[in-house]
Parts: C-alpha cells; sequence; structure tokens
C-alpha cells in the first residue's frame, strides 16, 4: 500500500436491538455488539467494492485475530442504533476498524475496536491489496495487535468443559469470533454466582479477546476463569482438548 490518503473513510448504518439479542436484564448482549460490528465491517466492505464473491475469487478471507469492546450505556430491547466504522490502521497483513454505536440522540453507547487478519487460499496471512488504500484511506498503524496477558491461573481458578455447538459455527465451519464472548460470559456468572453476573452487566465494562487458533466443529474446549484478587475483572483462557489456547479473554469493570 501506498500513503496517499488523508482520512479515513468511514461507513454507517442503522440497527435496532430485538427482543433475542438482549439478555434477562433486558439489555444488548455484548456478543450481538460484536456482530453488529462485523455486520458493518462487511457492509462497508461490499459498499466500496469489495464483497464476498470479489473475496471468493481472489481466494482471500479475513479473519478476527483479537477484538476489544465497550459498553458504554444500556442499550435495550427495541432501541434504534447508528453503527458507524472506520479502519483506523494497517500493517502488512493486518487492520483494525473501530465501530462506533450511537443512540438516537446522538450518544455514544457502545464500541468495538477488531483487528482482522488478510488470509490467502491456503490461510497463510498474506499482503492487503493496493487498491484498498484508495477506497478505506486507511494510514499506517502506529500500533501493535492487540494482546491480552492473563498470566497463570491461580490453583483456584473454576474449570468447565464444552462441545462447540452447531449453532454456534459460521460460514467458515469453526465457531464465530462473537461466540467466544457468549463462552467468556457464560464462565464468569458460571464461576462467580451472583458476582458474576453482576460484572456481566456492569456499565461501562470493556470485553477484550485474543484469539489464538480457531474452535472447529464439535471440538471439546475447555474454560479456565478466575477472578482479579481487587475484584475489578475476571480472567478466562480457553483451550482445546491437546491443551492449545485458543482463546485469552478478560471482562472488565469501567
Amino acid at each position: 500500500m501506498t500513503e496517499t490518503a488523508t482520512r479515513p473513510d468511514t461507513c454507517s448504518a442503522p440497527f435496532r436491538v430485538r427482543f433475542d439479542e438482549a439478555g434477562p436484564d433486558g439489555h444488548l448482549r455484548t456478543s450481538v455488539l460484536m456482530r453488529y460490528a462485523q455486520d458493518l465491517a462487511w457492509f462497508h466492505s461490499a459498499q466500496r467494492g469489495f464483497d464476498r464473491g470479489w473475496y471468493a475469487q481472489r481466494g482471500l478471507g479475513w479473519l478476527v485475530r483479537a477484538a476489544e469492546v465497550g459498553i458504554q450505556a444500556p442499550i435495550g430491547v427495541g432501541q434504534a442504533l447508528i453503527g458507524t466504522t472506520t479502519v483506523v490502521g494497517f500493517r502488512r497483513v493486518w487492520a483494525r476498524r473501530r465501530s462506533e454505536f450511537h443512540d438516537a440522540e446522538g450518544r455514544l453507547v457502545a464500541w468495538a475496536h477488531i483487528d482482522w487478519v488478510l488470509l490467502d487460499a491456503r490461510g497463510a496471512p498474506t499482503r492487503i491489496p493496493p487498491e484498498f488504500d484508495a477506497a478505506f484511506g486507511a494510514p499506517p498503524a502506529t500500533f501493535a495487535l492487540a494482546r491480552v496477558g492473563l498470566g497463570d491461573p491461580p490453583d483456584e481458578a473454576t474449570t468447565a468443559t464444552f462441545t462447540v455447538r452447531p449453532q454456534e459455527l459460521d460460514p467458515m465451519d469453526h465457531a464465530n469470533n462473537a461466540v467466544y464472548a457468549d463462552w467468556l460470559e457464560e464462565q464468569v456468572i458460571e464461576a462467580g454466582g451472583d458476582a458474576g453476573v453482576a460484572t456481566t452487566r456492569a456499565l461501562p465494562r470493556l470485553a477484550r479477546l485474543e484469539y489464538a487458533r480457531s474452535a472447529e466443529r464439535a471440538a471439546t474446549v475447555q474454560a479456565t476463569t478466575w477472578p482479579d484478587p481487587g475484584g475489578a475483572g475476571w480472567s478466562c483462557r480457553v483451550d482445546a482438548a491437546d491443551g492449545t489456547v485458543l482463546l485469552r479473554a478478560r471482562l472488565e469493570r469501567g
């Protein structure tokens, strides 16, 4: 890519929170916000001439490497949102999008940073095509791919084993990256009881996820979950049956 663009391109689309997208508290699930951000990214790409057919013809595809999702305010059933996405930086084989969601009064209620890696037909990272420069105007990234450092789990950490379910698979035939946000909150609730529930509903809150490998169809995985000593958040690591790390994640208050 050349550094010819002066302003990153933006794209906006409306969303309306459906009944089934909210949890028992009546508020939008974190995982659904991630799905909105994914949908918005693909909508932006298609609007600029790079739809799924364009990628298929070239044997290219994007894979999420990391995500940060911040919920700033309640987002209830039936609420109308405007989502706006921008590619805020790129390096040779990956790019970061920032997506913001505003309510009808224009207030920022949620945001997401998602780091996408471009893969070729072999599944190997490949250079971002030069034509993306003119279309999206993203500057070279001054930041690195997002990481989530967890350290070793304490002896009292809670473990749970479960299987990837058919409804969690996406068109790439592995667990969709938004599903991991459900797993994170599910395990925090399982490990923390009422305190875990309170963290999953805290406002504001921040979910941070680093995807190491994909969880495949019918795979058995193990989640290890533990709280911060001060109660500010929870850590969760999801491993494959052979011990390979699939996910490092944090759910934090504030």
